[in-house]
C-alpha cells in the first residue's frame, strides 16, 4: 500500500508468467537467485524480455564474470552471448562470503543487466534458431567453427562465411562478438 509500483512475488520464479505479472507493463526484476539454477532462470526471463527493462540479482560470483565476459577471455561462453544479446550486463557489486549467513561456498556479486541488449539492432528474425546455433558454435570450446558447425554447414560453406566476415577459417567461437555470431549465422542461412 506505500508502495503501489512494488510487487513482491514468493514461489518458483520458473513457474511465473512473467507477463501476467507484469499486466501490461514493462518491469525490473529484483532476486537472489539460487546459484544452482541461474542459468534456467536467466533463459526464464530471456524469454519475455519484451516486458523486462531491468534485472538485478545476486548470483554466484563466477557465472557474473561469464555473463559479462568479452570475446576472446577465458569466461567468455555461450551463456555470455546469450545474455549480452538480451541485456547489457555488468557487475554492480562483489559481494564477500562473510555478507552471508550462513557463508556460501563461493563468492558472490550483483549483476545488473538493462534490456534490451544486441538483439534490439541484429535483426535476427528466428531467435530460437540462432541461440542454437550459439549453442552449436560453443559446443566445443577448443575446436573450430568449422568443425563445430559441420552437422549443419558444409564446411568449406563455413570457411568462406568466415572469410567474408575477415576471420581465418581457425576461428573459434570464443573469439566472435554477438554482432559477428549474428553476422556469421545470417551468411550461413542463406
Amino acid at each position: 500500500e506505500h508502495h503501489p509500483n512494488l510487487s513482491v512475488y514468493h514461489g518458483d520464479v520458473l513457474k511465473a508468467d512473467l507477463h501476467k505479472l507484469a499486466a501490461g507493463r514493462r518491469i525490473k526484476i529484483y532476486g537472489n537467485l539460487p546459484y544452482y539454477i541461474t542459468s534456467p532462470i536467466l533463459h526464464h526471463f530471456f524469454a519475455v524480455a519484451d516486458v523486462i527493462d531491468e534485472i538485478h540479482i545476486v548470483i554466484q560470483e563466477e557465472v557474473a564474470f561469464r555473463l559479462a565476459a568479452k570475446p576472446g577471455t577465458r569466461d567468455y561462453g555461450y551463456l555470455s552471448v546469450l545474455t549480452q544479446y538480451f541485456s547489457w550486463p555488468t557487475i554492480a557489486l562483489k559481494i564477500p562470503r562473510e555478507a552471508f549467513r550462513p557463508p556460501p561456498e563461493v563468492g558472490s556479486a550483483l549483476v545488473s543487466l538493462k534490456l534490451p541488449g544486441e538483439n534490439e539492432k541484429l535483426q535476427i528474425d528466428n531467435e530460437e534458431e540462432f541461440l542454437e546455433f550459439v549453442k552449436l558454435c560453443f559446443a566445443q570450446k577448443r575446436k573450430t567453427l568449422v568443425n563445430n558447425l559441420r552437422t549443419t554447414s558444409e564446411p568449406d560453406a563455413t570457411r568462406s562465411a568466415l572469410d567474408s566476415l575477415g576471420l581465418t577459417a581457425g576461428a573459434r567461437a570464443e573469439e566472435l562478438s554477438v554482432k559477428l555470431l549474428a553476422q556469421l549465422f545470417h551468411k550461413l542461412a542463406k
